[in-house]
């Protein structure tokens, strides 16, 4: 009879995955671009999306196209209109359930970002969930960003799990990448802004985690779960020294 590996552990991405901040992000800029009389390339945009802005700046996209630097009113103005939209949004369904579902059963979970310490942190803990991640890894603690698989392969260290025993959860064509170099497998949720993009790296993809269980995705992905009849660990402290 084959034995089938154990799941140990769940890495969540956060932007996009965990907290839809990717829709009001883009927004954002998509209102400056507008108001400018400019059109955000969507496929450029997309570059950015589970990475960061260094494939493509859309401040200095749009001010190279207008010849001129954007105004500090301007900048200001876009950053509280991104707060506005991100304020505006819940926890994507079913993370929580899940995540909480994979503690109680001794599961360790993680989070992975591209995204700095603070923007995570702060949102985790303004959402009531922070207590649901025992380490999380972000730009702050690596080289590279996704799709480098740096952010992976850190918050696996922190967990002190390999990674043919964790599942990644994604939602994005860089995350993916990142999730597979990281030898993980990878389960991908789009959103919105990822929809209509190519995922099929992804071992398994579904339009939601409203449902989802650890055993559901175990399931999906031939693993089975190993149940831990103490229940949840502490959470550990992660910040960067």
């Amino acid at each position: 009879m084959e034995v089938r590996p154990n799941l140990r552990a769940i890495v969540f991405d956060f932007d996009g995955l965990i907290l839809d901040t990717e829709q009001p992000i883009y927004r954002s800029w998509l209102e400056v671009y507008s108001a400018h009389g400019q059109e955000l390339p969507f496929d450029r945009w997309m570059q950015t999306v589970g990475s960061s802005n260094a494939a493509f700046d859309p401040r200095a996209n749009l001010e190279e196209r207008l010849g001129r630097a954007l105004t500090q009113e301007v900048l200001d103005e876009r950053m509280r209109r991104r707060t506005e939209l991100v304020l505006e949004q819940a926890v994507l369904p079913g993370v929580a359930e899940l995540a909480a579902a994979a503690r109680g059963i001794g599961l360790k979970t993680g989070v992975a970002s591209s995204s700095s310490q603070s923007w995570v942190r702060d949102h985790l803990e303004r959402l009531g969930i922070l207590g649901l991640f025992e380490c999380i890894r972000c730009r702050d603690d690596v080289k590279q960003v996704k799709p480098a698989p740096d952010l992976f392969l850190a918050a696996l260290e922190c967990l002190g799990i390999a990674p043919g025993e964790a599942v990644a959860i994604e939602d994005s064509p860089n995350g993916v990448l990142a999730a597979k170099a990281a030898g993980m497998l990878c389960v991908a949720v789009p959103n919105v802004i990822t929809s209509g993009q190519d995922l099929s790296r992804a071992d398994v993809v579904l339009p939601s985690l409203a449902g989802a269980t650890p055993e559901s995705l175990a399931a999906s992905l031939g693993l089975t779960v190993s149940r831990c009849e103490s229940g949840s660990s502490p959470v550990e402290e992660t910040r960067p020294a």
